[in-house]
């Protein structure tokens, strides 16, 4: 390609700045030390480690000393240094494979929110990495951890009774009720809930409903739907479980209830994002909600509140679970012989706009 010579003249022009060098990086800043603390305060290394340690023994006017110096400074004291002296790592492993669950986004939020201002930390095991959850469990074990707090319905077979083998502190949250194998559990009455949305269908006069669960082994998909079935009866037409919970997994599964029940009148999602991918398989066919199907979910996530969605779901009280779990295992910690007691939550009905109206003479009853 030839480039007049006239363009060449102006380019010098602009070479200083399109060649000008970067400011050259500066190294960080060192971070203060103890000792560095403890200069600048007039006292030992040791006085201020008590005074950063709960429980320690130190004077007023040498703790003030040290927090003032230590303030000037910056200096936070390392909390793996300190748990070499204590034991104690302040470390709270929160496992769960629900992670690509935006449902339980706000859960993850909540729960380290939590933790942090109780000056604990949070370690994220994920058990979607492997089927038996080995790797996350030997993070837990590598890492010290105080206490463990599983956030799922469907843990691998035997992983909570491994973390209590190893002698970690652990509480279920979203587990079945009722279990005997001495793991405390926080859960919401999954079976009511199930209960709830087959009653609210069957007022309105749908008789031909199915059931969308997500994983087949998930405890609270097997309660929801169990409990859902025995109040619809014949009116049961199917039950599928989509395999996980999320959009696509709701979608697809959504799409082969259609195709094999072209009928149906209605559907109860195990949980709301299956709900969500349940509807958007109904607007892809054309498929008015709730005028020729009705969807009803379960959690009452953010997202079933949207205009796009105005989801009516089964909701159950996510944030006073997570509150009464961290508490617990605070407690727990504090007191280990004090093992905490199960808690079953209520759930409640959210109505919004995707059932089928109650008819004008029942609603006048």
């Amino acid at each position: 390609m030839h480039v007049h010579a006239a363009y060449w003249r102006h380019v010098p022009e602009a070479l200083p700045s399109m060649t000008r060098r970067l400011p050259t990086p500066e190294l960080p800043v060192a971070r203060p030390r103890a000792r560095d603390v403890a200069d600048a305060a007039g006292v030992s290394i040791s006085a201020v480690s008590r005074t950063f340690t709960d429980g320690a023994s130190v004077s007023a006017k040498t703790r003030d000393k040290v927090l003032a110096a230590a303030e000037q400074l910056g200096y936070q004291p390392n909390p793996l240094a300190r748990s070499l002296m204590t034991g104690r790592t302040e470390l709270i492993g929160l496992v769960s494979n629900h992670f690509a669950n935006p449902a339980f986004m706000d859960v993850f939020d909540l729960f380290s929110r939590e933790l942090q201002a109780r000056g604990l930390r949070p370690l994220l095991a994920n058990l979607g990495a492997d089927d038996d959850g080995r790797s996350a469990l030997d993070m837990l074990r590598q890492y010290n951890v105080d206490a463990v707090l599983v956030a799922t319905s469907a843990p691998p077979r035997g992983f909570t009774e491994s973390c209590r083998s190893a002698g970690m502190p652990l509480l279920h949250v979203f587990g079945r009720a009722g279990q005997r194998n001495g793991v405390p559990v926080v859960t919401v009455d999954n079976l009511a809930g199930g209960q709830l949305a087959g009653e609210a269908m069957m007022a309105r006069g749908l008789r031909r409903v199915a059931f969308l669960g997500g994983a087949e082994g998930d405890a609270a998909t097997q309660d929801r739907g169990k409990a859902f079935a025995s109040v619809a009866g014949r009116a049961l037409k199917a039950s599928l479980f989509a395999g996980d919970y999320t959009h696509e997994h709701g979608r697809r599964a959504m799409h082969q209830l259609l195709d094999d029940h072209a009928d149906l009148d209605g559907v109860f999602c195990g949980d709301d994002v299956l709900a969500l991918g349940a509807m958007d398989a109904c607007r892809e066919r054309g498929i008015d909600v709730p005028g020729q199907i009705s969807i009803v979910g379960f959690d009452d996530m953010p997202l079933a509140s949207w205009p796009a969605f105005q989801l009516t779901t089964v909701r159950q009280p996510m944030h006073a679970m997570v509150l009464y779990a961290i508490e617990r295992i605070v407690a727990w910690m504090a007191q280990p012989d004090q093992v905490p007691r199960s808690k079953l939550f209520s759930c409640e009905w959210v109505e919004r706009r995707t059932l089928r109206a109650l008819a004008t003479s029942r609603r006048a009853r």
